[in-house]
């Protein structure tokens, strides 16, 4: 069983929307916070943004996707969510879903001018 599995990415005009899925299954599933990374071309990996919700759900975005990014989470299907509206080409990255130490394999989304 994979622990992490992404799905959603794609290539998209600028000023669109896409939606990212990661569900987790075993170990990966036992947790209080999931999040998501990006890794664009030449450059290091990024946060991306992160919701926990071990006391109160709660949710924290990197500054260059807040007001445009939102992530969220399905707890019946341990799966988290990434709305992605107004993408931008800067947006351009893969993006990963992280839970406890886990990774997932990645998930390309090209955002064209």
């Amino acid at each position: 069983q994979v622990p992490l599995v992404e799905s959603g990415g794609g290539s998209v005009q600028a000023g669109k929307s896409l939606r990212l899925s990661c569900t987790a299954s075993g170990r990966a599933s036992i947790t209080y916070a999931m999040a998501w990374h990006r890794q664009a071309p030449g450059k290091e990996r990024e946060f991306v943004a992160i919701i926990s919700w071990d006391i109160v759900e709660s949710t924290h975005y990197a500054d260059s996707v807040k007001g445009r990014f939102t992530i969220s989470r399905d707890s019946a299907k341990s799966t988290i969510y990434l709305q992605m509206n107004n993408v931008r080409p800067e947006d351009t990255a893969v993006y990963y879903c992280n839970s406890v130490d886990y990774w997932g394999q990645g998930t390309q989304v090209t955002v064209s001018a």
